[in-house]
């Protein structure tokens, strides 16, 4: 779960890491009246989005004067921000973050992720913060440093020690660097985050390290632990698709293609979306219906699928090992009657009860292909998109 910059600013002053000062506004009016309880002379007007690289796109921006605070903010407050993240629909803009302004002396990166080649948490950092750090990490990756964190010993001084040195920071600043990063993990483990990203990391002209900017993603199977940062969900963020498969328990990602998938079990899903590609088509989704959906959940994930315009074929790929693929069976026969089935359906079912659910689909009077295995299913649902196109 993605939250918004100043919600992660929030959450990261809790922790008590060093964040400047701001205020979320929703109006030009609340945002002028923000600028004014911040006092001082110079702010940054942010557009709040769940996407990087806003600073290109025109959302932060500069104010030297109330009446800058009031023009940016009417300017951004309803626009549709497109950045390298949002895709070409953009997102649009809904309140906007007045901060204070800062003199910044030098300008870093520093990230924490989840490893799962190592399972430990990973501290990324680089000398070269701000808004091309991407091309940093393409086109000079001995930039980018990387330190683990071993689960059973926590963090070590050598730790902050080594970070402190690769970043080239002066020594009058190791001891709050060593703050800094001690802050940042504890907000990190204690809050079962999946990523954390500070870009920049700044030492202000003052000498002074400060989190400038914070993107906060969480692991959504821990929110249970956590209902103060289930609360920071923002709907209107989120696909409108996923929102509503997250109400029928189904796991669902809506991706480019146009070969809409309905697959049990996560590994089974992405084998099914690679062969697909490997015989020239591309997948319209990540949909998982677990293991112990029941008929309703089938026709919800079949409706759900069919709900994207983009799909131009289905290919239902199912081990029935908790789940019966009679059920399945049922599901797929009560959702293309519902909907009317328009596209090619292709169902390749193995596991308990198969013979019954095939049985099922032959005699349903539905215009399904069946196939034996995944290769068989993955040829079969390209070659009828590419058939049912030409």
């Amino acid at each position: 779960m993605n939250i918004h910059e100043y919600q992660a600013k929030q959450v990261l002053a809790k922790f008590k890491v060093p964040v400047p000062k701001g205020q979320v506004a929703y109006t030009p009016r609340e945002a002028v009246l923000a600028a004014q309880g911040l006092g001082g002379k110079l702010w940054v007007v942010k557009a709040q989005i769940h996407a990087g690289g806003r600073g290109k796109a025109g959302g932060v921006k500069l104010a030297k004067s109330l009446d800058d605070v009031e023009a940016l903010s009417k300017s951004m407050i309803g626009m549709t921000l497109i950045t390298h993240q949002t895709g070409p629909e953009g997102k649009l803009v809904k309140r906007v973050y007045i901060e204070q302004g800062t003199g910044i002396a030098k300008e870093l990166y520093l990230s924490l992720v989840v490893d799962r080649g190592t399972s430990r948490i990973t501290f990324i950092a680089s000398r070269e913060g701000g808004m091309d750090i991407e091309e940093v990490a393409a086109q000079h990756p001995e930039k980018i440093l990387k330190l683990s964190i071993d689960p059973a010993a926590g963090m070590q001084p050598y730790h902050s020690r080594k970070l402190a040195f690769g970043l080239e920071l002066p020594k009058e600043l190791h001891d709050k660097f060593d703050f800094f990063i001690n802050r940042l993990y504890e907000s990190f483990t204690q809050t079962d985050a999946s990523q954390l990203e500070i870009n920049p990391l700044v030492i202000t002209d003052t000498g002074e390290l400060m989190a400038l900017d914070a993107k906060f993603n969480f692991d959504e199977n821990a929110l249970y632990r956590h209902f103060d940062i289930y609360e920071l969900r923002d709907p209107d963020e989120e696909d409108p698709l996923e929102q509503k498969a997250a109400k029928f328990g189904l796991s669902y990602v809506k991706m480019d293609g146009n070969i809409g998938c309905m697959v049990n079990g996560a590994g089974l899903a992405m084998a099914t979306m690679d062969i697909i590609k490997l015989y020239g088509g591309t997948p319209a989704n990540f949909l998982d219906v677990g293991g112990g959906a029941n008929r309703e959940k089938v026709t919800e994930a079949f409706k759900l699928i069919l709900s994207d315009p983009n799909v131009e074929g289905i290919l239902v790929n199912i081990f029935g090992g908790i789940m019966r693929c009679d059920i399945i069976a049922e599901g797929i026969i009560t959702a293309a009657r519902e909907i009317n089935l328009h596209v090619p359906l292709v169902v390749r079912l193995e596991g308990t009860n198969v013979e019954l659910g095939k049985k099922m689909l032959a005699s349903s009077g539905l215009a399904i292909l069946p196939a034996d295995n995944l290769a068989d299913a993955s040829e079969k649902i390209v070659q009828a998109v590419k058939r049912k196109a030409a």
